[in-house]
């Protein structure tokens, strides 16, 4: 899982050819620390995807540009267009998180 560390590197990222999950996350959010345990099982499992762990309270200007205000929340990207989204506020599961990635590859 990759950590950006500026919105440049988020930029670079965005431009990237292929499939990029871009996962809002928060150190304080309980839902967040859920995932933690089985984020990098699904990372190994979909390897056709690029995992960025985004910090939404960092990076809260681009939460707000892509309309993601629940968390943990995924946006996928592929080149620098949107094809995907699981964006609530809702606790994710691992089998949820899954299923929506399958229906992106």
């Amino acid at each position: 899982m990759i950590t950006p560390h500026s919105f440049e590197e988020i930029a670079s990222y965005i431009e990237q050819e292929g499939k990029k999950v871009f996962v809002f996350s928060a150190d304080w959010c309980g839902d967040c620390r859920y995932l933690q345990p089985f984020l990098p099982e699904i990372e190994a499992e979909n390897p056709e995807f690029t995992f960025i762990l985004v910090d939404r309270d960092a990076y809260m200007e681009l939460a707000k540009v892509w309309n993601v205000y629940g968390i943990p929340s995924l946006v996928v990207l592929e080149k620098d267009k949107e094809i995907g989204r699981f964006v609530n506020r809702d606790r994710k599961t691992k089998a949820q998180i899954t299923t929506f990635l399958a229906r992106l590859k």
